[in-house]
């Protein structure tokens, strides 16, 4: 009898939940969810094609965030890196601990990781620091060399953005040149890889 009842009150719970909130699933990275606005700003209102301002009141909070965080200091890395010469192979490395003990978390973890600077012109950020693993499986900690025994899979974080697409003024399909709405999207973005058990076993 108390499961019954245990059961109803679960039911009843649900039932009074906001539209959506009982299953939401989170977008993922390429494919938003947006919330659009309607107004749509004139050449003159913009700068550049820039966002107006008060649209991008975000802007602090973003600099928080690590995919935006993370930028600086790439380009300040590839900038040296075309002195140095050509980056390494993204293939699967091998691990040596004597080499990178030092080294940063994406280059020590046995699911490693590499950045690249993924670039949108029409989006709020512009840059974004994305993360790319490097193995489809996972390094063995005791032979360093990637295994099957487990998967490298992204772990992603949701990061509000916005974005523009060119509009008319005067309400027809045709955009005007220079003219811009923006409306908002979450996206999710790779911040690192881990590792996980295979879904399936061969």
């Amino acid at each position: 009898m108390a499961t019954v009842t245990v059961t109803v009150m679960s039911l009843l719970l649900l039932t009074r939940l906001p539209t959506g909130m009982a299953h939401q699933d989170p977008p993922s990275w390429g494919k938003p969810r947006s919330h659009r606005t309607l107004r749509c700003y004139s050449a003159e209102e913009l700068s550049h094609g820039q966002a107006p301002p008060h649209l991008l009141t975000r802007s602090a909070r973003w600099e928080q965030a690590l995919p935006v965080a993370l930028v600086a200091s790439l380009e300040a890395t590839g900038h040296r890196r075309q002195h140095e010469g050509p980056l390494a192979g993204t293939q699967c490395p091998v691990l040596r601990p004597e080499e990178v003990l030092e080294a940063d978390t994406h280059e020590r973890s046995i699911s490693p990781w590499r950045y690249r600077i993924d670039t949108d012109e029409n989006r709020y950020p512009q840059k974004l620091a994305v993360a790319e693993c490097l193995c489809r499986g996972c390094i063995n900690a005791k032979t360093g060399r990637e295994t099957a025994a487990l998967n490298s899979v992204q772990l992603l974080q949701s990061l509000l953005v916005l974005r523009r697409q060119p509009c008319s003024q005067d309400g027809t399909t045709n955009p005007m040149p220079g003219s811009f709405a923006f409306h908002t999207e979450f996206i999710r973005v790779p911040v690192g890889c881990t590792c996980v058990l295979p879904r399936f076993t061969q």
